[in-house]
């Protein structure tokens, strides 16, 4: 039996490493080349070549062959938008991720722990209250964390938090905040700030710098780095946390560790992007379906499907009407059905289906 057991943990090995093998080079080169074909992309074309000839001067001397203003467009508000974007969309896949396999349940994604809502709450608020980008970044992440810390507080009971307490509370924290956020909407000066308020709320990477590229750089990668090492444990935990107790995982401690760092995401996303939905609930069910349900090559995965993807609806925003559409009602309208497709999918072969 011990030598069937070793046997089989080596073939899910070599498995394992056959596939990050031959699908992690295809995830980053389509990564990669629909970011340099989106920078020509918008109601300015610029020519791919043109995009290379501007990417390339920054590493080898090049003869300019292109304008000024193409190089302006490209450099200066084309790069740290899909830069914001490649980060939001892969943070977001990522934390939906580690939630599904943290919780055993592919309904579970980042609105499901309040943070969404605190956030949201939190931007409102420093809209209303100043023009200042700074206090919107500041405000909407203060309040993601402090609506994780309410779900905390809500959930313990006798120092633990069963998984059906936390969902619960999130729900509750959830409601509470978008409340909050729909007061805030109702005193807004209508002609001022309830259009700008109702308009981040929606999602949008037209205020991109590189400055908020920096701070999302800073805070998805911290988040995500942990996850990403955390990956054995969570893989343990979707056993059941009965199983993953026995093989020695402090079970309530490392989810409370991947809710922080999801926390963590989410909120940098929200200061810096708006309300950005479906992304962490729909990419990850694609990811699995692409890569298996070993955590080792999931997360890594729909990090990159979720960054290609919302550069890809980025893309569609910017260029589908004269006006730009907001992030959240192409994410919505895309992912509602294909989530209810997979869903039906995954529900129809089991959520263990691998």
């Amino acid at each position: 039996m011990a030598v069937a057991d070793s046997l089989s943990r080596s073939g899910v090995r070599a498995r394992t490493r056959l596939v990050e093998a031959r699908l992690w080079p295809v995830l980053a080169v389509m990564l990669a080349g629909v970011f340099c074909v989106s920078l020509g992309v918008g109601r300015f074309h610029v020519p791919i070549g043109h995009v290379f000839g501007i990417l390339l001067s920054h590493l080898t001397p090049v003869d300019p062959f292109w304008s000024g203003v193409e190089g302006r467009v490209v450099e200066l508000i084309r790069m740290p938008r899909l830069i914001v974007a490649g980060l939001a969309g892969g943070g977001l896949a990522l934390a939906g991720a580690a939630l599904q396999g943290t919780f055993r349940n592919p309904l579970v994604g980042p609105q499901i722990i309040g943070v969404s809502s605190g956030a949201a709450f939190g931007g409102s608020l420093a809209i209303m209250a100043s023009d200042s980008a700074t206090l919107l970044i500041l405000c909407a992440f203060g309040f993601g964390l402090l609506s994780m810390a309410v779900v905390y507080g809500i959930s313990r009971i006798g120092g633990r938090s069963p998984i059906l307490m936390l969902v619960l509370s999130g729900v509750v924290t959830s409601a509470f905040f978008t409340a909050l956020v729909s007061l805030i909407k109702y005193l807004a000066d209508p002609d001022d700030k309830l259009p700008a308020i109702v308009y981040w709320l929606m999602g949008s990477f037209a205020s991109a710098t590189y400055g908020k590229a920096l701070v999302l750089a800073v805070t998805v990668g911290i988040g995500g780095i942990v996850i990403y090492l955390l990956r054995f444990r969570i893989n343990l935990l979707s056993l059941g946390d009965e199983e993953a107790m026995a093989l020695g995982v402090a079970v309530e401690r490392t989810r409370w560790l991947i809710m922080v760092c999801v926390t963590l995401i989410v909120a940098a996303v929200v200061s810096v992007a708006g309300v950005v939905g479906w992304v962490g609930l729909v990419v990850p069910h694609i990811a699995r379906m692409i890569a298996g349900p070993d955590n080792r090559v999931l997360l890594p995965a729909s990090a990159l499907i979720g960054a290609t993807y919302l550069i890809v609806i980025d893309d569609v925003a910017r260029t589908a009407t004269a006006a730009e559409i907001p992030l959240g009602v192409i994410t919505a309208i895309i992912g509602a059905p294909v989530f209810a497709y997979l869903l039906r999918r995954t529900q129809a072969k089991g959520w263990k289906h691998d």
